[in-house]
């Protein structure tokens, strides 16, 4: 019998080849990201407070929209299509396949980060990361939370015709709120209170160390490592608890 990591490499392998296979499904990975941080650097170009706002801003919601957003999608549809019920009753063990979508979503949200900041060097003058590890850490935490929260809510989703309009019924106000776009220090006092509640404000916050020159090293970020390592916490338990191989339809 080939061993779990043999098995989990071609697992892998496969859904990669599926992913770039779904053109839809990379456009909103990779272009849509990187049309809004086009859209907004060409805005605010020439001003670098404004694009040190934007660049972290844009690098969080890829974290976001690669894990949390594609992982609801996918694994929506697949439960409702009967292929977790499936794929659990094949040789194939059920973790490695579970883990071989989560390392798919993982690697298209380094892909972005990577995107982006090269994006940031190249045509916006950002200079390479100066907190290489802050970003690193944030990154890792950020992309573990949002990959268990978006299992999480893969489960309140009752069928896959009624995924869009429940995914961007949270993706949408999150990244609103959350200062992907401005400055979150500029929104009113309740609502900068409720951004910092959730876990996109301080991912973002901690790019913004890791990226940006100045916004201090990873010990000055341990409030929003925390608190990102909270809602990964929360990810976890609700996705345990409401997993389901099975179709809500029958």
């Amino acid at each position: 019998m080939r061993s779990a990591g043999a098995l989990l490499w071609r697992e892998y392998r496969f859904e990669r080849r599926m992913f770039w296979r779904n053109r839809s499904a990379a456009f909103f990975n990779f272009l849509l990201p990187l049309i809004f941080l086009a859209l907004f650097g060409a805005i605010v170009a020439g001003h670098r407070n404004e694009l040190d706002v934007i660049v972290p801003g844009i690098a969080g919601m890829s974290v976001m929209s690669t894990t949390f957003t594609a992982l609801a999608y996918n694994l929506t549809f697949l439960r409702e299509q009967g292929v977790l019920k499936r794929i659990r009753g094949t040789p194939l063990p059920s973790g490695v396949y579970l883990c071989g979508l989560a390392l798919n979503a993982v690697t298209n949200a380094a892909i972005q980060i990577g995107i982006v900041v090269v994006a940031g060097r190249v045509f916006f003058g950002l200079g390479w990361p100066p907190q290489p590890l802050t970003l690193i850490v944030f990154a890792v935490v950020g992309v573990a939370a949002f990959a268990l929260l978006g299992a999480a809510l893969s489960h309140a989703i009752p069928s896959f015709e009624s995924a869009p309009a429940i995914v961007n019924s949270v993706f949408v106000p999150v990244i609103l709120v959350s200062g992907v776009f401005f400055d979150v220090k500029h929104v009113p006092g309740f609502l900068r209170d409720i951004a910092q509640a959730l876990p996109l404000e301080p991912l973002i916050n901690g790019l913004t160390g890791g990226l940006v020159q100045g916004h201090g090293a990873l010990g000055s970020h341990l409030t929003a490592l925390a608190v990102i390592g909270l809602w990964a916490v929360v990810g976890v338990v609700l996705a345990v608890r409401g997993f389901s191989w099975e179709a809500r339809r029958g």
